[in-house]
C-alpha cells in the first residue's frame, strides 16, 4: 500500500477540497443559525468536512471500513487447538485453547457462548465468549464434522463422519438425544428456522437428505453433484444453494418441491474443473448475492443470485474454504487452510484487502458484533 499521504484516493479528495473557490461573506455577523446555514449552503463546513476526511483516510490506512472497530473476528485453528480472536482488521487480540482439532463455530442465540465443534477429541467445546475461556464441553460421536443449533438453542445437531449418522444433544443436560443415519461422510447440516427440518450432505452418497426432527427420519434423499459439503439458504427460505466439492458446481435446490431446480457450474481460465473445489458458501442478507469459496482454486467467487451468473472472482490463499460476512457485509472473510492464513476482501470492490496470520490450519471464520 503507498503511505498514506500518496493514496489515490486521498489526493483526489485533496485536490479537489483545495482546488474549490472561497466565497467571501460581507456585512455583519450572522447569528449562529444562520452562520451554520451559511457554512453548509457554501460548502464551508471546514471541522466537519475535515473530521470525515480524517475518518476516511484512517480507515483507508488501516484497511478497516468505518464502523468495524465493533467487530470480533474468532477463527478455529485445527492444528493449534485453539480459537483466535481478532480485530476486524485481522489483527489478534488474543486466543483460547479448546478441545482437539476445533472445527466449525456456532454462536448461541443471546451470543453469550460459541460452540466448537472438536474432531479429534470428539467435543463440543463451550466457550464464554466474557471471559474467553472453554467453560464446559458435550461428548460427542466419533470423528464429528459440522453443527447447527436448534431455533431456541437448547439442542446441538451435529454430523459424525465416522458413524454416518446425524446426532442431536441436549446442551443443558449434555445428553445425546437422538442419532439419524445417514449417508457416508455426512458434512454439512442446516436447521431450517422453523427448527422442524434438518438438511444434511452425505459426501460419499452424493444426496442430500432432507430429515423430519418430529419424526426423526429421512423423509427424502436429493441428487446434488459430485461430493456435497456446505449449505446456504436464502432469506426468503425458497432455495437451498449446495457446494459440491468434486462437481466444481453449486446444486440450486427448491425448497418447496424439495428438488435440484438449477446448477451452477464454475469455470475459470487457465484451471482444470479438478482444481475448482467448492466448499464454503453464503449469502448476503437481501438474497441478491452469494459468494463460494473454490478450495484448490485458491478463489472465492461472488455470484448474481438472480441470473446464477459469477460476477467476478478474487484471489485469495491456498485452499479457500471457510466463509464468513461483517455484520455490515463490507468484508468477507476467507480462511485458507494450506497457507495457514485468511484473507479480508472488500466485497464492494470485489479486492482483496489484505491476508493475515490465522493459525496452523484456519477451519472456520465467524464474526460477531462485541
Amino acid at each position: 500500500m503507498p503511505p498514506i499521504h500518496s493514496h489515490p484516493a486521498v489526493l483526489s479528495r485533496l485536490a479537489s477540497a483545495s482546488a474549490a473557490p472561497v466565497p467571501v461573506r460581507n456585512g455583519p455577523a450572522p447569528d449562529p443559525a444562520s452562520r451554520h446555514a451559511w457554512r453548509v449552503s457554501t460548502g464551508r463546513a471546514p471541522r466537519l468536512a475535515l473530521r470525515t476526511l480524517a475518518a476516511s483516510v484512517l480507515a483507508l490506512a488501516g484497511w478497516v471500513p468505518l464502523g468495524a472497530q465493533a467487530q470480533t473476528v474468532y477463527v478455529s485453528s485445527e492444528k493449534d487447538h485453539k480459537i483466535h480472536v481478532m480485530d476486524a482488521a485481522g489483527k489478534l487480540q488474543s486466543s483460547i485453547g479448546v478441545c482437539q482439532r476445533p472445527r466449525d463455530l456456532k454462536p448461541s442465540p443471546d451470543r453469550t457462548r460459541l460452540y466448537v465443534v472438536c474432531g479429534d477429541s470428539n467435543q463440543l467445546g463451550v466457550i464464554d465468549r466474557a471471559s474467553g475461556k472453554q467453560i464446559d464441553s458435550v461428548k460427542l460421536g466419533d470423528s464429528p464434522e459440522l453443527l447447527d443449533l436448534s431455533p431456541d438453542g437448547k439442542t446441538a445437531y451435529v454430523t459424525i463422519e465416522d458413524e454416518s449418522v446425524l446426532a442431536a444433544y441436549d446442551l443443558a443436560s449434555k445428553k445425546p438425544l437422538f442419532k439419524i443415519k445417514t449417508g457416508g461422510e455426512p458434512e454439512g447440516v442446516l436447521i431450517t428456522p422453523d427448527g422442524k427440518t434438518a438438511y444434511v450432505t452425505s459426501e460419499d452418497a452424493n444426496v442430500v437428505h432432507v430429515i423430519d426432527l418430529a419424526a426423526r427420519k429421512v423423509v427424502k434423499d436429493i441428487k446434488a453433484g459430485q461430493r456435497p459439503r456446505r449449505f446456504a439458504l436464502s432469506p426468503d427460505g425458497k432455495e437451498l444453494w449446495v457446494s459440491n466439492e468434486l462437481g466444481a458446481s453449486v446444486s440450486v435446490i427448491d425448497t418447496g418441491s424439495q428438488s435440484v431446480k438449477a446448477t451452477l457450474e464454475f469455470k475459470i481460465a487457465g484451471l482444470r474443473a479438478s482444481d475448482i473445489t467448492p466448499v464454503g458458501v453464503t449469502m448476503t442478507r437481501d438474497g441478491q448475492t452469494a459468494w463460494v469459496s473454490l478450495g484448490r482454486a485458491n478463489q472465492v467467487a461472488e455470484v448474481d443470485v438472480a441470473s446464477r451468473q459469477v460476477r467476478r472472482t478474487v484471489l485469495a490463499g491456498k485452499r479457500a474454504w471457510g466463509l464468513a460476512l461483517s455484520p455490515d457485509e463490507a468484508v468477507l472473510y476467507v480462511t485458507n487452510g494450506l497457507s495457514d492464513d485468511m484473507t479480508l476482501i472488500d466485497t464492494r470492490q470485489g479486492k482483496a484487502i489484505r491476508t493475515v496470520a490465522a493459525g496452523r490450519v484456519p477451519h472456520t471464520p465467524l464474526v460477531l458484533v462485541r
